[in-house]
């Protein structure tokens, strides 16, 4: 499952690890959509003023601390991001570092494993939905290129040339009824 990314050596030169491509998408988006679902829960609450800020901002800093703890063990390790291994330690660091802060000893154990168990059932729920997300993007990608028409009964019709040059005289005959209209009536 873990593959390697080193590059040949070059004459005799020890081999180097090239950085993985996407480490700040896979840090930057799961942080601000974490603060976006906190701010979210935060407005739905009783006491939506306080908490709103509060949980948005406590959201992204467990979800950008755990995501980088994840990519600071791929990258230790050498993995694909797709490894569960990687969200395993960083649930289990993140965890430790954070319930350290807010609980002492038990906060650390006890916050290490709910994150590695959250963090790591999120990112095997992310890898089992991929494939079904990327199917349907490419659905709504292939339907947004062709063309495409609503159904007979809808109030929305799509006009040809022809539709459009009679509703534009229709048009400009109204207006000009109404024009000779409020004209008619100033001058009584």
């Amino acid at each position: 499952m873990a593959e390697t990314h080193r590059q040949a050596p070059a004459d005799g030169e020890t081999p180097r690890i090239r950085s993985s491509e996407g480490w700040k998408e896979r840090i930057m988006i799961p942080t601000f959509l974490g603060g976006m679902v906190g701010g979210g829960f935060g407005l739905v609450s009783k006491h939506r003023k306080v908490h709103a800020a509060s949980l948005a901002a406590n959201l992204a800093i467990v979800a950008g601390c755990y995501c980088g703890a994840r990519e600071l063990a791929r990258d230790a390790r050498v993995s694909e991001p797709d490894d569960l291994i990687n969200s395993l330690i960083g649930g289990i660091s993140s965890g430790a570092v954070l319930g350290r802060l807010q609980g002492g000893r038990l906060g650390a154990i006890r916050y290490s494993i709910i994150f590695a168990t959250v963090g790591t059932a999120l990112d095997y729920a992310t890898i089992q939905l991929k494939p079904h997300f990327n199917k349907f993007l490419d659905t709504i990608h292939q339907n947004a290129n062709s063309s495409w028409s609503l159904p007979e009964w809808s109030p929305i019709q799509v006009m040809d040339e022809e539709a459009l040059a009679a509703k534009r005289s229709r048009e400009e005959q109204l207006y000009s009824q109404r024009v000779l209209g409020k004209l008619n009536k100033e001058k009584s």
